[in-house]
């Protein structure tokens, strides 16, 4: 999913928010951004760049923010969400099917072994600091769910190019050989 398309998305319903509307929006997202961080927004942008911070918003998470518009009864920019949503995962930015099951045996697999060293996978996949920074927040204490977190941001980030051949190499980098080898024994599994 392109995150210029989604951020162009974000812009715009931005720029139609009322005032009063994002006064609404900031009171409802109390549990979600600190106090001193909520005063200093005062646009629609500034507000949606905190929820993408603490990771309750980004291109495949924008349940929240639906809910959030609902709220404030603004079903025509909760459409506009949802239209996002349905055009941003059209299969032309996909693996093909046999990949996408391989990968998410890989991920499944992953999640399982990785444990704590996920943000080195995570560089060798080519995450940036902010990216790992945000995974890191949505499961602070679930390690299995981080690594979950880490490989999606990783296929969404190489869309189509997302090849399983690629996190084995980028497993293999790191020597996390075990890992590597027990997700080539489950895929060769599959394919019996």
């Amino acid at each position: 999913m392109s995150s210029f398309r989604f951020n162009a998305v974000l812009l715009s319903i931005s720029d139609e928010l009322s005032p009063d509307e994002l006064s609404k929006l900031k009171f409802l997202c109390v549990p979600l951004i600190r106090k001193r961080d909520r005063e200093s927004i005062d646009t629609g942008s500034k507000l949606f760049q905190k929820l993408t911070e603490t990771g309750s918003l980004a291109p495949d998470r924008t349940e929240r923010l639906s809910e959030l518009l609902a709220e404030i009864r603004r079903p025509d920019l909760v459409q506009k969400l949802t239209q996002f949503r349905t055009t941003a995962s059209h299969p032309d930015n996909q693996p093909d099917e046999r990949e996408r099951a391989r990968l998410d045996v890989a991920t499944e697999v992953v999640s399982q072994n990785l444990g704590r060293q996920w943000r080195k996978l995570g560089r060798k996949l080519g995450l940036s600091e902010p990216k790992l920074e945000s995974v890191s927040q949505r499961h602070p204490t679930d390690l299995e769910e981080t690594a979950v977190e880490l490989l999606k941001e990783w296929r969404r980030l190489r869309g189509a190019q997302a090849q399983t051949d690629e996190l084995l190499g980028a497993l293999r980098a790191c020597e996390y050989n075990l890992t590597a080898d027990k997700v080539e024994d489950r895929l060769a599994e599959q394919q019996k």
